[in-house]
């Protein structure tokens, strides 16, 4: 098999979409009128972001979730991608796993996969992926306000704990891991909220990194300090379990990988935050405000700072 004869075999789909997709030398896509482009990449690099042996269908369900997780957070509707993959080897059966993995993605959200590159080396996937969003309501980090509402997307601090349990930090039963696996292995990119959040949210970020990692970017962007309400955060029994080891606390604020959606909103539109939520069927949980000044506090249930060794993931530390 050559490599045209991979790309044709198991990434090549219609896209009506698209002005032009894949087989010429660039795509060709039209913006709708009033909408501007939102564009973002991510890499996954083998035995940084995923184990080599990896189940395929999966990784290639998580390798557009994260990116589709970054529209998401910009309130932007997901219309195409490109994907660059490099590969050890041609191994037809692993293709044939990890494309349908990321097509079945793909369609639930009607994103059509326009072009890439595929080389031999290091397993190595890349996605880059565009949406569209109308330029006044597109939901940019520093748009924060003193006195906004912080809330946060479903539980935080599972898919962290079950990395936690395959690098031998914790050891979990079969059930507990499993019951946190789903977290790490299939993230749901929270697309519905995001488009949901315009006109209502003043700021969003995906948390991918840690939450006080990608607070501390809204923070940086829009100038101002936050001060979280830790037993608010909202996280599943088994993490709740672990409170007291720090482990669990470092899972919940900087382990990553949580891919829920982080933002804030005038206190004068809880009630509208909360009807999204049912509208949704989706927990969002206020766990704290935004306050001015340019630090970040995390109180215990007494009022007392949470000192945390890390915020979140740094790829270069």
């Amino acid at each position: 098999m050559t490599e045209f004869d991979l790309i044709r075999c198991y990434f090549t789909r219609p896209t009506p979409g698209a002005l032009l997709g894949v087989g010429d030398d660039a795509a060709l896509m039209q913006v709708s009128e009033g909408n501007v482009l939102a564009v973002s990449s991510d890499m996954l690099v083998s035995g940084t972001h995923f184990f080599p042996d990896a189940d395929p269908f999966l990784l290639g369900h998580k390798t557009l979730a994260v990116n589709l997780s970054d529209m998401a957070a910009m309130g932007a509707t997901p219309r195409w991608a490109t994907l660059s993959i490099a590969l050890p080897e041609i191994d037809e059966a692993w293709l044939e796993k990890f494309s349908t993995g990321f097509f079945a993605l793909a369609q639930q959200y009607g994103v059509e996969l326009v072009g890439g590159d595929t080389t031999r080396g290091p397993l190595n996937l890349c996605v880059t992926i565009f949406g569209e969003v109308p330029a006044k309501q597109a939901l940019r980090r520093s748009g924060a306000q003193v006195g906004d509402e912080i809330w946060v997307s479903g539980t935080l601090g599972d898919a962290a704990l079950a990395l936690a349990h395959l690098q031998g930090r914790i050891v979990l039963s079969g059930a507990e891991f499993a019951a946190n696996a789903q977290a790490l292995y299939q993230p749901q990119p929270r697309v519905a909220l995001g488009l949901a959040l315009r006109g209502l949210a003043n700021c969003a970020i995906d948390i991918s990194d840690g939450l006080l990692a990608d607070l501390g970017h809204i923070l940086d962007a829009s100038e101002v300090g936050a001060q979280i309400d830790f037993m608010e955060v909202p996280v599943s029994l088994l993490v709740r379990e672990n409170y007291d080891w720090p482990l669990g606390i470092q899972c919940v604020l900087s382990g990553g990988d949580d891919y829920e959606l982080c933002f804030t909103a005038p206190d004068a539109r809880h009630a509208e935050v909360l009807r999204i939520a049912d509208q949704l069927n989706l927990p969002l949980t206020r766990i704290g405000k935004i306050v001015a000044g340019r630090s970040c506090i995390v109180q215990d249930a007494a009022g007392n700072p949470i000192n945390t060794e890390t915020s979140g993931y740094d790829h270069f530390r």
